[in-house]
């Protein structure tokens, strides 16, 4: 049985528990979630850092092999345990879902986490509102690009839900919620109708909501 190592509230470990439930493989009999970073800590004991010296989460164990990053993650997942095709397996779907995955987390995500983190964990007096703004109106341009990708196709990386849609999708989720309940401070949140067609069928057709409670 696999072991997936971090807390459910983290977009990293929930991008993983995503793609199990598109997989089929159910916590208990397929993998064991156990929680770990933040306030349950475990991330930073010698036990955990021999398995990602990084000391951050997700970890999984699958056997003899212990993979961190959760995109890699993600990928590993799909190859090795994806027998009923929830994922597109040519070659081109690949390339253009992981160039979304790496899109999201080295362009939108640095931008988008910085209001996330600062509303949601820092403290109020400690908050740099300026910089929240600004950041949460520059992920609204980056999800205009992606907007403009949805107005020609239904997905990231054509016609069929892929792994670079879970990754962006959890970012959509952080965003509108956070326009949600801090409008004055994260300013408006653009409308971008592609999109909010896109995830309304994401959260209706895929394990969405069975991963993400």
């Amino acid at each position: 049985m696999m072991t997936l190592w971090g807390r459910k509230s983290s977009i990293n470990v929930q991008k993983v528990l995503w793609v199990l439930a598109e997989l089929g493989l159910d916590e208990g009999s397929d993998f064991k979630q156990i929680d770990a970073g933040l306030h349950f800590g475990i991330n930073k004991t010698p036990d955990y850092l021999k398995l990602n010296p990084n000391g951050l989460v997700p970890t999984l164990e699958d056997g003899a092999l212990v993979l961190w990053e959760s995109n890699t993650i993600m990928r590993y997942l799909a190859k090795k345990y994806d027998s009923n095709n929830a994922f597109p397996d040519d070659l081109a779907s690949q390339a253009s879902s992981e160039k979304w995955m790496d899109w999201q987390i080295s362009t939108l995500w640095p931008s988008l986490r910085v209001p996330f983190l600062g509303l949601t964990r820092v403290p109020e007096e400690e908050r740099d509102y300026t910089a929240i703004k600004n950041a949460f109106q520059e992920s609204n341009r980056l999800l205009g690009i992606f907007d403009g990708i949805l107005a020609n196709q239904a997905f990231c990386s054509g016609s069929k839900f892929n792994l670079g849609d879970i990754t962006i999708a959890l970012c959509v989720k952080r965003w509108i919620m956070l326009a949600d309940q801090y409008p004055d401070k994260t300013g408006p949140r653009t409308e971008l109708i592609h999109i909010k067609r896109w995830y309304e069928m994401i959260c209706t057709n895929t394990h969405f909501t069975k991963a993400i409670q």
